[in-house]
């Protein structure tokens, strides 16, 4: 099918996953799996997409500079070699008046306590620092209410949240999908119907069909994987994880 892709060769596609894990320790069975979704995260932290505190920022940048360099050697570490990687994101240099020199330097102090750890140890650890943020795995998507007031709504692995339109750290509302018995869009209407019957149905406007399609498409996603991972594992995934933790034993 014609997908309008552009003449040039070669094209260049990205990967990206459509669905955050709950938990990545858990979840992310195999090492490409993990790779792929740990370099999508860390461009997501680096574009600030996902907002992540300074002190978090060197953190990860540690743990990055071990994943792509192993153990930190003095001998062959060569001052400024950090200096050209893309490390944090610009907000957290903005923030500081400090040199690349003296970033590097806090970096480094992380980086050789990291010391034995390898790639996918180091990615993982990235990874369960990124979960803990407020904006990990949240796709938002502008709103209004019903009094036309401007909101963001969050879908998550866990739920729906609803934001301030200033706000993109902590829902005002939210709405786990274990209490969500039903949602459903008509034209630009959205209604959110909780499990409590009593409860009255949250209803918000959104004006582009095509992203109320993607919303409703993510609802449906997220909510099927937040029920499966509340079932036991079907025997191929148990099969898959065994077969993961005997790898790395290895």
């Amino acid at each position: 099918r014609d997908q309008n892709l552009p003449k040039e060769d070669p094209v260049q596609f990205t990967f990206l996953a459509k669905f955050y894990p709950e938990d990545v320790a858990e979840e992310l069975v195999q090492d490409v799996t993990q790779h792929l979704f740990f370099l999508q995260v860390k461009q997501a932290i680096l574009s600030m997409d996902i907002y992540c505190p300074p002190e978090a920022s060197v953190l990860l940048a540690s743990y990055a500079v071990q994943a792509k360099y192993g153990d930190y050697d003095e001998q062959t570490y060569t001052p400024g070699m950090l200096a050209s990687e893309d490390l944090l994101p610009q907000r957290v240099i903005d923030q500081y008046q400090m040199t690349s020199e003296m970033w590097e330097e806090r970096i480094k102090v992380w980086y050789a306590d990291h010391r034995g750890m390898s790639r996918d140890e180091a990615e993982m650890e990235y990874l369960k620092i990124t979960q803990d943020l407020d904006m990990y795995g949240v796709n938002y998507f502008p709103i209004a209410n019903k009094k036309d007031s401007e909101l963001w709504l969050g879908v998550t692995a866990l739920g729906l949240n609803i934001y301030e339109k200033e706000n993109q750290l902590t829902p005002k509302i939210s709405f786990p999908w274990s209490e969500i018995r039903n949602i459903s869009f008509d034209d630009k209407k959205f209604t959110i119907k909780p499990v409590d019957k009593a409860a009255p149905n949250f209803v918000f406007l959104s004006h582009k069909l095509r992203m109320n399609k993607l919303i409703l498409e993510l609802c449906i996603g997220n909510h099927d994987l937040f029920m499966r991972r509340r079932r036991p594992d079907p025997m191929d995934l148990q099969q898959m994880r065994t077969q993961a933790k005997e790898e790395k034993l290895r």
